[in-house]
């Protein structure tokens, strides 16, 4: 069974509605609007979400549907490939070589920094 307190979630002012909106990143279209327009309420938001995702869950187990894994579950192997420009590859390399690392490690460094 999945536990569904265990997928990433996050609460964001919303300009636009003018309201708290609580959100999955596993499950992107689902969103919960919280009317209550005060900081020290935004947990309702949370609340929300965490619930609708609660029953979305509940309702894929019932349906033996494939439910996704929380990403703070996954396991991740600490590669991904990105294609860029020929360009910004030979940019990368001398940027690297200057710096005396591999471009592995300097890419590295840039994308955490």
């Amino acid at each position: 069974m999945i536990n569904y307190e265990h997928y990433t979630y996050r609460v964001t002012w919303s300009d636009e509605d003018r309201e708290f909106v609580g959100l999955c990143a596993e499950f992107p279209s689902l969103s919960y609007l919280d009317e209550n327009r005060y900081a020290a309420l935004e947990d309702a938001a949370l609340e929300g979400i965490t619930g609708l995702v609660k029953d979305i869950v509940i309702d894929m187990e019932a349906n033996n549907e494939s439910i996704l894994e929380p990403l703070a579950e996954k396991k991740y192997s600490g590669k991904f490939m990105v294609r860029i420009t020929p360009e910004l590859h030979r940019m990368l390399a001398i940027e690297a070589a200057e710096q005396n690392v591999s471009l592995n490690r300097y890419v590295s460094h840039k994308l955490a920094s």
